[in-house]
């Protein structure tokens, strides 16, 4: 079925950015089918109370945060909910748990409700309490009690380690029917857990204090609970870019990679049903000294075996790579987004016969002699380029790319990454390998 023109405007906004869309990427997926059968038996395992966790990896530029979206884009077409969150030293320390928490809250999202939409989730979580009690038998003079019953029964297993997520959900359920809109705000935030309630709030629900870090851990099996019995049969949270733990101080590192360690076992041991919590990073933090490497059992459980050949990768493996683009693979990339264009263009016939397959080849081959023929590192700025050339064919009839349009690479635009590629195949003194340690722009 052909896109509408709210989706290619969303897709195409995102690329003139220089940015992954939110959405819509299905319609530019290449390379991922072969992860499309185990993605989708491990969301059904996931519907059915499994939980799951998988580690990405792959260089800059080969499609990590665009396969995190891919999947989150599927589940939710299967009514669960997703959270990505970026890991990073100052704004979400992953040796903090209580931030990571409230990072997933501030950012989770459904098909039907965009973040943050944790307070939507919990009221169509008592509509549903509601419902059940009814169904029940329950009269309307006794419905309340019987919610709060229904409420204590579903979360009786919550309780037993955070019973305080089952005390502010009974807090913001009075708080809601007695009309006080302001304390029912106040007791959902902290719900999320952000910091700094007001005190009186906290005490109308019978709960004190901030959230911790091992609270946190009770909350996310609180917050699985309600999205389950709402009709969200999972979440998918995405940690991404943990490869910057490798730049933050030693101690916090080390923290943190007991943390993910941690939630790897909380993982495996049943406690989170419903879970699918995905990592993504390099393969330097993977394989490095500064990243896995340095904790023993948690590289134990990402070892993975990975072949010469990509093709014999194993999709269930608990850690897979995406392997990046290549020249065709970035061509036929292109190929989508012309036809997108083409498909919403009134000029459609002109953007697909000035901006054909050999010319889409030619830019791509052009963007990439520019990175010093690192492919894997040219898609953002290809698909960037590759839109400014259609926008100009579709406003102007007398452009001609090949005879009017000339890449430039204006110096703001280009990310750490590609100054670094371009100053490789201008031969400077950034003509490091990618993946050395000469490559790294440290900020002094």
């Amino acid at each position: 079925m052909p896109a509408s023109a709210a989706r290619r405007r969303e897709v195409l906004d995102a690329l003139r950015q220089g940015a992954v869309p939110q959405a819509g990427l299905d319609l530019l997926a290449v390379g991922l089918d072969r992860f499309e059968q185990t993605i989708g038996e491990e969301l059904d395992a996931l519907a059915s109370g499994a939980s799951v966790f998988k580690a990405v990896r792959g260089e800059y530029g080969s499609g990590k945060t665009f396969f995190t979206r891919w999947l989150a884009e599927t589940a939710k077409r299967r009514g669960m909910a997703v959270a990505e969150i970026q890991v990073s030293e100052n704004e979400t320390p992953l040796h903090r748990l209580e931030t990571v928490y409230r990072r997933l809250t501030e950012r989770l999202c459904t098909a039907s409700y965009p973040p943050s939409a944790l307070r939507p989730i919990a009221d169509a979580w008592f509509y549903v309490l509601e419902e059940d009690a009814l169904a029940a038998g329950a009269e309307p003079a006794t419905l309340g009690q019987a919610v709060a019953t229904l409420l204590e029964e579903r979360l009786s297993e919550v309780s037993r380690s955070a019973p305080t997520f089952a005390a502010a959900l009974r807090g913001y359920r009075e708080a809601s029917t007695t009309g006080d809109p302001t304390t029912a705000e106040a007791i959902m935030a902290w719900l999320g857990g952000q910091p700094n309630v007001a005190a009186a709030a906290r005490r109308a629900a019978g709960v004190r204090g901030d959230l911790d870090h091992f609270g946190a851990l009770g909350f996310l099996q609180g917050l699985l609970t309600v999205l389950r019995d709402s009709g969200h049969p999972g979440l998918v949270l995405v940690l991404d870019e943990v490869e910057t733990l490798q730049r933050v101080r030693s101690d916090a590192r080390d923290k943190a990679l007991n943390s993910l360690r941690q939630l790897i076992d909380e993982i495996h041991s049943g406690r989170f049903p419903g879970l699918y919590l995905l990592i993504t990073g390099t393969p330097a933090f993977f394989e490095g000294p500064q990243g896995v490497q340095r904790l023993a059992p948690l590289a134990q459980r990402l070892a993975t075996d990975f072949l010469p050949d990509p093709r014999f990768d194993n999709p269930r493996a608990i850690q897979i790579r995406l392997p990046g683009f290549t020249l065709a693979s970035l061509t036929e990339l292109g190929g989508k987004v012309r036809d997108l264009y083409a498909n919403g263009s009134a000029s459609s016939q002109r953007v697909t016969s000035m901006v054909d397959d050999a010319y889409i080849t030619e830019l791509a081959r052009e963007v990439s002699g520019e990175l010093g023929e690192l492919v894997g590192v040219a898609p953002r700025l290809f698909l960037r380029k590759l839109v400014d050339v259609m926008d100009r064919v579709d406003q102007f009839e007398d452009f001609v790319p090949r005879e009017h349009y000339r890449l430039t690479f204006a110096p703001a635009e280009l990310t750490a990454v590609e100054r670094n590629a371009t100053t490789r195949r201008r031969g400077g003194a950034a003509d490091a390998p990618l993946n050395s340690a000469d490559a790294v722009e440290l900020e002094l």
